[in-house]
């Protein structure tokens, strides 16, 4: 996958011959897969190529049967075995995940939505907690809703607040699983903005999305998956001007032509 360079930092994720199955189904085959500091990792396939069960994987949210998943690193998948509890919710806590459904706790303010996690799990003082989390919901423009329940809120507000919800354990990698596919039209681009911010802001990045114009101007490395592996992987120039894979051709073909 991405070579290591010279004087660059050691890799913030390292997965080594993953491999995922459900019953008989074979979802992920053999991946190799190195995630640099500060870099921005965007992966896209057709629907069902594996796309969100590797980003999964990445944090230990699914199990798989092979391989090793090293995180800041230290082992949260050891040849298929997970990293026993407490250190695994302990490693979990450098990698914030955004869903495409919001998770938010319907009946807790969105202030009280974001500063939960830091005062139960990383047992910040409420003080500084509430701070924070003021300052995120500027980040993501919605400080005049610090008070709001989510179910006030339109979807790409909810998904913002999601954002900085993640972002108030201070994780080391956010990962987003397709986060605008729940979502309007209209209200896809005021989550991507945030997400663009963040990746200027420098955070090491994996978004699985079906945003090509995201893709093409944010990411440093586009992956491309099919069947449960890697297809072809480079440059966003190189995967969209000139892709060496018949499948990834075809299947940028059949995106960028509804669009």
């Amino acid at each position: 996958m991405t070579e290591y360079q010279p004087g660059q930092n050691p890799p913030v994720i390292t997965i080594r011959n993953l491999g995922k199955s459900f019953g008989a189904h074979t979802v992920l085959k053999g991946i190799d897969f190195d995630v640099f500091p500060g870099q921005v990792v965007v992966i896209i396939g057709p629907s069902g190529s594996g796309k969100s069960t590797f980003l999964r994987c990445c944090n230990g949210l699914e199990h798989p049967e092979q391989g090793d998943v090293t995180l800041c690193g230290r082992p949260l998948i050891s040849g298929g075995k997970m990293l026993a509890e407490p250190a695994l919710n302990a490693l979990r806590k450098e990698v914030g995940m955004v869903f495409q459904s919001f998770n938010l706790f319907p009946h807790l303010s969105v202030l009280e939505n974001i500063c939960v996690a830091p005062v139960m799990l990383r047992k910040m003082s409420k003080t500084a907690v509430r701070e924070q989390a003021m300052q995120l919901l500027e980040k993501v423009g919605l400080s005049t809703k610090a008070q709001a329940m989510p179910g006030s809120l339109s979807g790409g507000q909810k998904q913002r607040v999601a954002i900085a919800r993640a972002l108030a354990m201070s994780p080391t990698v956010m990962l987003f699983d397709e986060p605008t596919s729940a979502l309007d039209p209209e209200l896809v681009g005021e989550v991507l903005q945030v997400m663009k911010l963040l990746a200027q802001e420098g955070m090491t990045m994996i978004v699985v999305t079906h945003e090509m114009g995201f893709a093409r101007e944010v990411a440093d490395l586009v992956v491309v998956m099919d069947g449960g592996g890697i297809i072809e992987s480079g440059t966003p120039d190189h995967i969209f001007g000139s892709p060496e894979n018949e499948r990834t051709q075809r299947f940028l073909q059949s995106v960028l032509s509804q669009r």
